[in-house]
């Protein structure tokens, strides 16, 4: 019993402690905080990236892809059926993404994917990052009558930041279609205007007329915001090879729509080709579905060949990795082969370059994978598990996790030091005290548990409070870190530098214990030689000077 007073006593009046305390406090809430970001950081990569690449992929090592691909999903039903709950074809290939905002084209790099409306969402989590309800139930690659997300359906807020989707879809096509009629309509009654009361001296001519496309090229520019262009030769000659978005949207002449009512093929791009964040939050879209965008891209054949064809967005893509919303649109899959030649004319064949198989819960991926590898040969296809096919960056994140877990783990071992000076001090100022405990019959081990019980007490403080600052903190980080936006001006956490909108966390409860196991074992062992110091004592001699 009086080991434990003694302790008490020792714990309440010796303020020094109280640094080594703040130590571990510290130590332990960094340690905490840090691992539960990471974690989240983790989970939120993983879950995203195995949303989108699905549990396997099935592909060729050539852009021109594989034939048959029912065929193929026939056999690798038939190496592990009972493992499999669904498949869908793609095709991937890269691309050039081309649309105009205020009169300027805006050309961006893009992985062009064709994909199986009917199967996609059946094996990835594509269905739940459409911005349109229906999408989200059932993709359809025909443009909706409205009804788009203006408050982000995957974020908590509820507040519309948004507002740009709300006339989204044939609202806002009729209406562009509408505003060009009208623009064109005026431009010709000018033009004819202008022409019949133009003055033609006698042997002179009043230079070219502009074309009324020229003219809707600047008008349409006009309409944006921009300066109309100078009237010149120069500048006619310019207009004449840069042709407004409605323009290159319509067929040739015996083929014309009425795009008031038709559209091109759908497409659905990542949110992030056009669209970015301002300082108010909101989200401004530089084209909305309803527009019609231009993309080429290489045809199947050897050597490949440039092709390009207009489409119409129907519906964004948002994953909330900016690596996947600034890179990934999807498209019919048959549209695509058909277009990149991936078709045999006489067998009616067509190709695909990979399978995304999803797999039953509780399925091994890798003992399925290998089983795929042993039947199918590997110098004609590539089996990959979604670990595989991002095993560097994992990894990476890994091995960031675990050089921040032994650098954070030092600030304990700091207090550990502490504790070692602080307790030999002890033991040299307390030398008389431990001479007349001995002299009552106080025991080697008992003296030795009167420090080793003080190195314990003050583990269990300082990584007592420091798991209720370090949760409190993982539980609220997101808070905290508008609260420091808020007071410095300055933006701590960006989301096109980190992926995601908002700080992920999650808190580990083995992670938590093993801190909190470590913290205290550092601390007791820290205690170990001034206790076998004091331990070692002679009564006599402790005594001898006084």
């Amino acid at each position: 019993m009086y080991k434990l007073l003694l302790c008490w006593r020792y714990l309440r009046t010796r303020w020094i402690a109280l640094a080594s305390i703040i130590s571990v406090t510290l130590g332990v809430a960094t340690m905490i905080v840090v691992n539960s970001v990471m974690a989240g950081f983790s989970h939120e990569m993983q879950t995203r990236i195995h949303g989108i690449l699905s549990d396997l992929v099935f592909e060729s090592h050539s852009l021109s892809g594989f034939q048959d691909p029912q065929w193929h999903m026939d056999e690798i039903r038939r190496a592990a059926g009972g493992d499999i709950v669904g498949m869908t074809p793609t095709v991937a290939v890269p691309a050039m993404l081309n649309f105009q905002v205020r009169g300027q084209w805006v050309t961006r790099q893009i992985m062009f994917i064709g994909i199986d409306e009917a199967t996609h969402a059946q094996v990835s989590d594509f269905g739940r990052y459409l911005q349109h309800p229906g999408n989200r139930t059932q993709l359809s690659f025909d443009l909706r009558e409205g009804g788009y997300d203006t408050v982000d359906s995957q974020s908590e807020t509820t507040t519309p930041t948004r507002p740009a989707l709300e006339g989204a879809g044939w609202q806002h096509r009729r209406m562009r279609v509408e505003r060009e009629r009208v623009w064109r309509e005026k431009l010709e009654a000018d033009r004819r205007a202008s022409e019949a009361a133009l003055p033609v001296a006698a042997g002179g001519s009043a230079g070219p007329a502009r074309s009324i496309d020229q003219q809707v090229d600047a008008v349409l520019a006009a309409t944006t915001g921009d300066e109309p262009p100078v009237a010149s030769p120069a500048a006619d000659a310019a207009a004449a090879t840069r042709a407004d978005p409605f323009r290159q949207a319509r067929p040739e002449e015996g083929t014309r729509m009425d795009p008031a009512k038709e559209q091109f093929t759908g497409i659905v791009p990542g949110i992030g080709l056009a669209s970015f964040r301002d300082s108010s939050g909101i989200d401004r879209f530089l084209v909305l579905p309803g527009d019609d965008v231009k993309v080429t891209f290489p045809t199947a054949g050897t050597p490949p060949k440039a092709v390009s064809d207009s489409f119409t967005i129907v519906d964004y893509y948002e994953s909330k990795m900016s690596e996947y919303d600034s890179n990934f649109v999807f498209v019919p899959l048959a549209t695509l082969q058909r277009m990149r030649g991936m078709i045999d004319p006489q067998t009616g064949l067509a190709s695909v370059n990979s399978i995304q198989i999803k797999l039953r819960d509780g399925a091994d991926l890798d003992v399925v994978r290998d089983k795929l590898r042993k039947v199918f040969p590997a110098d004609l296809y590539a089996v990959a598990t979604w670990r595989d096919k991002q095993g560097p960056l994992l990894a990476a994140v890994d091995m960031e996790m675990s050089v921040l877990n032994i650098l954070l783990f030092l600030i304990i071992a700091v207090a550990g030091f502490g504790i070692l000076a602080i307790f030999f001090m002890i033991v040299v100022e307390k030398t008389r005290d431990i001479g007349i405990l001995k002299s009552l019959g106080a025991g080697a081990s008992g003296i030795a548990g009167i420090f080793l019980g003080y190195g314990l007490f003050l583990g269990l403080v300082g990584a007592g409070a420091g798991l209720a600052l370090g949760l409190a903190i993982a539980w609220n980080i997101n808070s905290i870190r508008v609260g420091v936006e808020w007071l410095t001006g300055q933006r701590v956490f960006d989301p096109s530098i980190y992926y995601f909108h908002r700080i992920p966390s999650i808190v580990d409860p083995f992670t938590v214990a093993w801190i909190i196991v470590g913290a205290v074992g550092i601390a007791v062992a820290s205690s170990v030689l001034p206790a076998l110091r004091a331990a070692g004592l002679h009564p006599v001699e402790a005594l001898r000077h006084d």
